[in-house]
């Protein structure tokens, strides 16, 4: 399989689902606005998310993949399917205390992740309200990033892509159809959540029986995978989740700030997690099995170019991405939010947040291309020592922005922090000769600047005064931005063109 058009398969379902969040976000800024209800529903939406990243698509998927691709590779279908069995059993039982934990210890768990809410009785108790209804999400959604691993390492990309669609349309339909029925209505986010979570899994159960690799449950749990997938998740739990861990900090942080803090940075990492999706996710995704396979197959030389190949890549795409983040904030807040509840002012403190976010758009879609350079070869260690290391520095920064930024600090810290994690990763795959850069950097480098820079200026002097944004509706302000955007990617393209950049050029198949 070609990697480039795996990669655009995935990016185009992702970017259909990155489509429909945008929806079912504006819907909710429209419903909602950015005040107690929609603080509540974030900060009860993020706890399930980030264990799911915790103990799926996390510390889970870097720990089973590569030792997935290795059965497949040298101990063939039948090692495979025990291999899948024992961990699909061990992670469900596992699943289920986490999510009964949750339910019965969600007022704790709301005090440690938004001690602020305390001094809002209200905000406080429909928090734990919805934490309780959302928490069970863990256990399907994590099964669904289990069935993701599985079918990525059979090259079958397209599927678990298209599995988040299923969740914001179930969160779209509890916005608009359920919400008048439940008291506060906000609720209906709540279970349009856990509804979205059985949806993604039934989608993939199907496509695992297609080939062969639907899990069944199984008492036995001696499989030597198993243990050593155990072994290498307890460190990877921090080590690949250090962003979400900052990300909750933040909403610690947050909630001793003005009321909508929390809802205002949440709007900002929804448009940065656009570009992020589409490009350090999706190729996150589909190196990780081909890197895995190089390595079983004691490739070293494949394997650093198959990370040159990324590398080139994501500053091909992640570059000109920030510089529009940043120079489009209004017009892209405004068309997608600015309706019924979210005022002006929720523009402007949205529009400071991504700014800021966008600093580190770059650093947080590298870490996504480099962390798998050393979890493929199995080292968590190395990985693990980074992430205390960034976030800890990340904490630091915090400390020292909040008080002239205000939340936009916050956003500014995960972005620098996310930099210093993805130039200590690089430094330490080249110290340890796992990753040596092909020849041509500087010139490809300053090539691509240069069409980042033309685009920018052009989006600056094109994009109008951000009171017209405000004052537009929504057919003038679509239309308006997307020939905005339109004509940014084609000059860019258009310019890298013109200096000899071609499609061929990126061309690389998978490892078989």
């Amino acid at each position: 399989m070609n990697l480039l058009k795996a990669l655009a398969a995935v990016s185009s379902m992702t970017l259909l689902s990155r489509i429909l969040g945008f929806v079912r976000d504006t819907l909710i800024a429209r419903v909602f606005g950015a005040g107690l209800l929609s603080d509540a529903f974030f900060v009860a939406f993020k706890i399930p998310n980030l264990l799911r990243r915790l103990f799926a698509e996390g510390a889970f998927s870097q720990a089973f993949v590569p030792i997935l691709a290795e059965y497949k590779s040298r101990q063939g279908h039948d090692a495979t399917q025990t291999l899948v069995n024992q961990v699909a059993t061990a992670l469900t039982l596992v699943l289920v205390a986490v999510a009964l934990l949750g339910i019965v210890g969600a007022p704790w768990v709301a005090y440690v992740s938004a001690p602020g809410f305390r001094a809002e009785p209200e905000k406080f108790a429909l928090t734990v309200t919805l934490l309780r209804i959302t928490f069970p999400y863990i256990i399907f959604i994590s099964l669904v990033a289990l069935a993701a691993g599985i079918l990525n390492t059979f090259s079958k990309f397209s599927v678990p892509a298209f599995a988040p669609v299923l969740l914001n349309l179930s969160m779209i339909a509890a916005t608009l159809w359920l919400a008048p029925y439940f008291d506060p209505p906000v609720l209906a986010l709540g279970w349009g959540v856990a509804l979205g979570g059985v949806l993604q899994l039934a989608w993939m159960l199907p496509h695992l029986l297609k080939i062969r690799m639907l899990p069944r449950p199984t008492r036995r749990f001696d499989d030597p995978g198993l243990k050593r997938v155990l072994k290498l998740m307890a460190p990877a739990t921090l080590g690949v989740s250090v962003a979400q861990i900052s990300l909750l900090i933040n909403t610690i942080f947050a909630s001793f700030l003005a009321t909508g803090s929390v809802s205002w940075l949440y709007y900002a990492d929804r448009l940065m997690e656009f570009p992020t999706g589409m490009l350090g996710v999706a190729l996150g995704t589909i190196l990780l099995p081909s890197l895995a396979r190089h390595y079983a197959d004691d490739s070293p030389a494949e394997y650093s170019k198959l990370l040159d190949w990324g590398l080139r890549l994501t500053l091909l795409l992640a570059l000109p991405s920030a510089a529009a983040l940043a120079v489009l904030a209004v017009p892209l807040i405004t068309t997608l939010f600015h309706y019924g509840a979210f005022n002006a002012n929720d523009v402007s403190m949205t529009q400071q947040a991504l700014i800021a976010y966008s600093l580190g758009l770059v650093g947080l879609i590298l870490v996504k291309v480099l962390a798998p350079g050393f979890y493929a070869r199995q080292n968590i260690r190395t990985p693990v020592k980074v992430a205390v290391f960034t976030l800890v520095a990340t904490q630091l920064m915090n400390l020292a922005f909040i008080g002239p930024l205000g939340h936009a600090g916050l956003a500014l810290a995960i972005g620098l922090g996310a930099c210093l994690n993805a130039g200590l990763l690089l430094h330490l795959l080249k110290k340890q000769q796992v990753y040596q850069p092909q020849s041509g950097w500087t010139g490809y480098f300053l090539r691509v600047l240069a069409a980042v820079v033309l685009m920018a200026a052009m989006l600056f002097y094109t994009m109008g005064d951000a009171q017209w944004w405000l004052a537009a509706g929504f057919p003038d302000r679509l239309t308006r931005l997307s020939l905005l955007v339109g004509g940014g990617i084609a000059l860019y393209f258009a310019a890298l063109g013109l200096m000899g950049f071609r499609p061929r050029q990126f061309a690389r198949r998978a490892a078989n």
